[in-house]
């Protein structure tokens, strides 16, 4: 374990997720998700950035999810999903990892190929917050400021 790294009670480790929950008594869940591709490698542009949003939102549909907000960086992403109690998150974002790294990788696979090699996109962990404590605006906030490339 890192010298600079202290344990925060409030985070919990599975074996593929980090995340920190919360129960909540209501009919619609919000959570922020964090996911980044394998290696941690960078293969995201503004395109790709703008395809992937349009392929997670069209998930989060078939879910009867809101995708709330979106944004990344060159070598992770940001989601702000609101769910229905009887989506796990998991599943949720299982599919979200899966058919976005099957469609990217069709779409831009020159682009994708050069930083990713395999068959994989995202790493097989990500990070899962509940958004019941902190205002949502605070959250968007965070997810809008993050250094988009392009």
């Amino acid at each position: 374990m890192s010298p600079r790294w202290e344990p925060n009670p409030n985070i919990r480790r599975g074996h593929r997720a980090v995340y920190s929950c919360t129960r909540v008594l209501v009919y619609t869940l919000r959570a922020h998700l964090v996911f980044t591709p394998k290696y941690r490698r960078g293969p995201f542009t503004d395109e790709i950035l703008t395809r992937c949003e349009e392929i997670m939102r069209a998930v989060c549909a078939d879910f009867e999810t809101e995708l709330v907000e979106f944004n990344g960086e060159a070598d992770h992403v940001h989601l702000l999903v609101h769910y229905p109690p009887k989506v796990a998150i998991s599943r949720l974002a299982g599919s979200l990892k899966g058919v976005s790294a099957r469609r990217l990788r069709q779409e831009f696979p020159g682009h994708i190929r050069t930083y990713l090699w395999g068959d994989h996109f995202w790493s097989p962990s990500y990070f899962a917050a509940s958004c019941g404590g902190a205002p949502l605006a605070i959250i968007k906030e965070y997810i809008e400021n993050q250094k988009r490339p392009g």
